[in-house]
């Protein structure tokens, strides 16, 4: 419960409190920000929306590893409901499945757990839209991050009956709360589905339960399965179970939805997804009289090698008969659709809609449409994808959304597909942000910062208030971009190594000449196949060091056009450029406690054995973190930091590194403005300081620290942080899923 985390945090405080004194380190001050998103908007997948059946507005939203959202009518945007989330806790990011009390607009419950084996999973619930929230930790898991994670929804709440709800889960069968969620039972009466992985291990055959549906009293369960049937229903509040007969076979349902006069509407794959799938179909059960029809819109050419599936299904609630399903895996085959001229290829996936109730269908996107992509241009390269949820707005039919990877889109015009005319989608994902950032860029002058994003490459932004109005970045576009940086002493030339977005022919390193507004993709790459690490660019900006995978990194002095490998490096480290003398590179190995330092420009390193005192052998935190890296200052030569997973170091001109007091774990590092002119720049921190954990500030070298985050502020597992180089306090923190949040002092 939220009373008991504020209780923790006390108690917290005064243990943090009393070890700084016990190490003589003044216990880390607090200094009130306020923070928000650096908008990218969306950037992750969106894997299902929900909607109260009853008051209009009332709608929410869950992701697959950025927590749960709530649409704020008034502010036309997104609202992020679980920021509180601590580092320890971050499993509970992923959100399975979301259930609204259809009597009571405010009370919601949402299922988090990112990942199912050996990790905690709760239930929240709210009465006040969740504003605030009771946890209930559960005896079973949840795989919000897992294949399936689109299929759904998993929890329902009874219409007749507010208090009971019913989830489905993916290991360990079906669970029944009577007391509004405070407590959960099995329903041992139901079957013990669980999930079900192809031989590669990752990928699923099957996800266990999915869908819960209530058809007055009669109660029905989807489940994800090829070992057993797939729809059950009970009639007796779920004491007894029932397979339905004649149901489908051979395939496991993604999402289900009971319309206003008693069709049960099931969409079918061969695989739960986004994982591929190669077949599929929709099912439609006449509750009332238990005949199944064959309603698919649209099937595989008999010449088409690769098949596909279906991912959602949405009913309007005033014309049952008006209903959409969604493909996946359709992008780019051929396939028959029944009364309807068929093309060459679909060059995206695909939503079909039927006004007769599933005997004709007609492809939305083959008619008139547009797309408005305004709030993100980056969404322009991305093709539409992973459709796993679409919802007809219960007090507006005209207003219709579907999810994507990147967020999701909707329409307010939905009734002029059946006229011919042209349907405007606009992007619906204002407020939402799940981009995970890989590495963030604050140069001195020019852009405020420059990103390297999971999935979709990287942003520069001028403006902190706009996505980037560019896109991603381009020439070529990345889908991971893990290292960007840029010449300290040049702040016009900035360099990026990822991994090319769906283009066979295009390198993985890119550099700008005008600070991060436009790229040029380099001319070679050491060797074939060369991609993602990192980049080290020196302070002139003439010699390039990319440090790669499993190979000592390589060398350029002509941007790209030859590449030489770097002479006393071992495999895979990281180099990083001194932000004074051009001719300074430095690298770090902090199990070994080795510093490597070159004096030539990066041809030859020379190994510096290190005796920092006993450290951490095991886990040392998220390798993508910004732990166990050496730390160049800005504006000072040689002046270098080691952010040791388990301790921080600092040495000025020498390799006499001084450990600096009360930092006993270390997850993300940076530097930042000064605080005065020509003082010492700000050193930005996450991880525990005399005791305490938070993201943390020092204005004087160390000697103090002040906590700048607060409880409600803690974004579960974080990356990286950065603070502003124009603008003295600003600070950026890379979240692993909530997308980049700027802090700002409260009284700025």
């Amino acid at each position: 419960m939220k009373t008991k985390l504020i209780l923790a945090a006390a108690l917290m405080a005064l243990a943090a409190e009393g070890e700084a004194t016990a190490q003589g380190l003044e216990a880390p001050r607090s200094e009130s920000y306020t923070w928000r998103n650096v908008p990218v908007v969306g950037g992750g997948f969106v894997c299902g929306i929900v909607c109260h059946p009853t008051a209009a507005g009332v709608r929410y939203c869950r992701t697959d590893m950025g927590g749960a959202y709530r649409w704020d009518e008034t502010d036309g945007q997104w609202t992020a409901l679980m920021d509180w989330i601590t580092l320890d806790e971050s499993n509970l990011q992923g959100v399975e499945s979301i259930a609204l009390d259809p009597t009571d607009p405010q009370r919601v419950y949402i299922a988090c757990g990112t990942y199912t084996p050996n990790r905690p999973a709760a239930i929240l619930r709210s009465d006040n839209g969740g504003r605030t929230f009771q946890r209930v930790d559960v005896p079973f898991s949840f795989g919000g991050n897992e294949d399936g994670r689109g299929n759904g929804e998993r929890m329902m709440v009874n219409p007749s009956n507010p208090s009971e709800i019913f989830i489905g889960t993916r290991m360990h069968g079906l669970w029944r709360s009577a007391d509004r969620g405070a407590t959960w039972q099995r329903v041992e009466s139901f079957p013990l589905i669980k999930q079900e992985r192809q031989p590669n291990g990752w990928t699923l055959r099957g996800s266990g339960i999915v869908g819960i549906g209530f058809a007055g009293e009669q109660i029905f369960v989807m489940a994800s399965t090829h070992s057993a049937p797939t729809v059950y229903s009970s009639t007796d509040g779920g004491a007894t179970w029932n397979a339905v007969a004649g149901q489908p076979e051979g395939l496991v349902p993604t999402h289900a939805q009971i319309s206003a006069d008693g069709q049960l509407v099931i969409t079918y794959a061969n695989a739960p997804g986004p994982s591929p799938m190669t077949d599929g179909a929709v099912w439609a059960l006449d509750i009332e009289n238990g005949q199944w029809r064959d309603i698919t819109p649209v099937r595989r050419k008999a010449n088409e090698p690769l098949g596909f599936g279906f991912a959602a299904v949405s009913i309007d609630q005033r014309n049952p008969k008006h209903i959409f399903v969604s493909t996946h895996g359709l992008e780019g085959k051929t396939a028959d659709l029944p009364g309807y001229k068929s093309r060459s290829g679909h060059r995206d996936d695909e939503i079909f809609r039927t006004t007769d109730g599933g005997r004709t269908w007609r492809a939305i996107f083959r008619t008139a449409y547009t797309y408005d992509h305004a709030i993100a241009p980056y969404t322009r390269i991305a093709p539409l994808h992973w459709m796993f949820d679409i919802e007809i707005d219960p007090a507006n039919a005209d207003h219709a959304l579907f999810t994507t990877g990147f967020g999701g889109w909707e329409t307010f015009n939905l009734s002029a597909v059946a006229k011919g005319d042209e349907v405007r989608w606009s992007l619906m994902s204002r407020g939402i942000e799940e981009t995970v950032p890989l590495e963030l860029y604050a140069p001195p002058t020019g852009a405020r910062l420059i990103s390297g994003i999971g999935d979709y490459g990287g942003f520069t932004h001028f403006d902190l208030d706009r996505p980037d109005p560019l896109g991603s970045h381009g020439n070529p576009h990345f889908a991971n971009t893990n290292g960007v940086a840029g010449a300290w002493l040049k702040p016009e030339i900035v360099v990026r190594v990822g991994t090319p977005f769906h283009n066979p022919t295009a390198l993985g390193i890119s550099h700008s000449a005008d600070g991060g507004r436009t790229w040029t993709m380099c001319p070679t790459v050491p060797f074939d196949g060369a991609r993602n690490g990192h980049i080290a660019v020196s302070a002139d900006g003439n010699t390039w060091i990319w440090g790669l995978h499993r190979t000592s990194p390589y060398r350029t002095t002509d941007k790209g056009q030859t590449w030489t490998k770097c002479d006393g490096l071992p495999e895979g480290i990281r180099v990083v450029a001194d932000k004074v003398n051009a001719q300074r590179f430095y690298a770090w190995d902090a199990r070994a406690q080795i510093l490597y330092t070159s004096a030539d420009g990066g041809a030859t390193f020379q190994a510096n054995q290190l005796d920092l005192g006993p450290t951490t052998t095991g886990n040392r935190g998220d390798q993508r973190g910004g732990q166990d890296r050496v730390y160049a200052m800005p504006d000072r030569e040689a002046d270098l930091w080691l952010a040791n997973f388990d301790g921080l170091f600092h040495a000025v001109g020498n390799l006499q590194f001084r450990q600096t007091c009360g930092v006993s774990r270390i997850y993300a590092f940076g530097f930042g403005k000064a605080k005065t002119t020509d003082g010492y720049p700000a050193l930005y921190l996450i991880g525990i300081v005399g005791g305490q954990y938070g993201f943390f500030r020092s204005d004087d070298g160390a000697a103090s620290w002040t906590r700048i985050n607060d409880d409600e502020h803690q974004y579960g597992l974080v990356l990286h942080i950065c603070g502003d180089m124009q603008q003295h306090g600003r600070v950026y923190v890379g979240t692993h899923g909530r997308g980049i949040v700027v802090g700002n002092p409260a009284d700025e």
